[in-house]
């Protein structure tokens, strides 16, 4: 039994399917599938069920994953561990941001970061928040960026910063007349917002209890963009006149459309916020990677 063939494993039970399994872990389908026969044999169980559509673990099959997991995440730990024991700026830092953040914050930090620690290369992601969190725990990435609130066991999470929101909309739009916006405002406007999976959404209904989709009189004008779709994608909707949308103050220096085409409204009294966090795992040694890295995003960040 080696730790290849127990990523082996777990990588099949994850795609339910040899082929995108074996190119995730780089090698032919064929040598995938005999070093998975090979470890059933070993152990003289079978841990998957084969059919021509998929293939799915079985009971024991499954327990046996799940192990081989914990198994490969220790291995990363004592990697970990011994890399800290190198310069911690040296090696590459993986970090991973939930789409709403990724595009705005890292044009940013990253020529701060640069001048901070040349010699660590970064390694950029941009996930939901659900994706992230797994990526974090299994040592995927080493840190990831995302939206209070956000827990998880065995990892750090520290505040950045916080941003407000704002109202995006045409420029002919009705309330475009108006210096700020209310909740009320919305009434009787199509409102676009980000699909299932989002966190943005979830906190943009919270702030905004009137726009949620399940009372009555909002079905018909809350329209949600398709799944996979970014704040760019609301962006060019409503650029188009189907709407109006709420964005994160970061999003709105991206502007490309010419003056006057898009503008922005704050929304009246205390804004709606987010607090944009920072988080890693409890036993990822390389404390000055992520002391740079928080140092970086500090130095730069600046509200829209």
């Amino acid at each position: 039994m080696t730790l290849t063939e127990l990523r082996y494993i777990v990588t099949l039970a994850q795609e339910q399917h040899f082929g995108r399994a074996a190119e995730r872990c780089f090698v032919s389908q064929p040598t995938l599938s005999i070093a998975v026969k090979k470890l059933e044999q070993e152990l003289g169980i079978a841990l998957f069920e084969r059919s021509k559509s998929r293939v799915q673990t079985t009971p024991i099959g499954e327990k046996i994953v799940n192990q081989a997991q914990l198994v490969l995440e220790q291995t990363a730990k004592i990697k970990d561990m011994a890399n800290a024991g190198k310069d911690q700026l040296s090696t590459p830092l993986h970090l991973g941001a939930i789409f709403t953040i990724g595009p705005y914050l890292f044009p940013r930090f990253i020529p701060r970061l640069q001048k901070l620690a040349p010699q660590m290369p970064l390694f950029v992601e941009e996930s939901y928040t659900a994706t992230l969190r797994q990526r974090l725990r299994k040592g995927e990435l080493d840190a990831i960026i995302i939206a209070l609130p956000f827990t998880e066991a065995d990892v750090v999470t520290q505040p950045l910063y916080e941003e407000s929101f704002v109202v995006l909309m045409p420029g002919d739009h009705p309330l475009a007349a108006k210096a700020t916006i209310e909740s009320a405002d919305f009434n009787g406007h199509n409102i676009l917002l980000l699909g299932e999976g989002h966190c943005l959404r979830d906190q943009v209904l919270a702030a905004c209890p009137d726009l949620k989709p399940s009372l009555e009189g909002n079905a018909g004008r809350i329209r949600t963009a398709a799944e996979g779709s970014s704040l760019e994608t609301l962006r060019h909707m409503v650029a188009s006149k189907l709407g109006i949308t709420i964005l994160p103050e970061s999003a709105v220096a991206m502007n490309q459309y010419a003056e006057g085409v898009l503008v922005t409204r704050p929304f009246s009294g205390e804004a709606p916020k987010r607090t944009v966090a920072l988080a890693w795992r409890t036993s990822f040694p390389r404390h000055q990677a992520i002391d740079i890295l928080r140092e970086a995003i500090a130095s730069t960040h600046k509200p829209a």
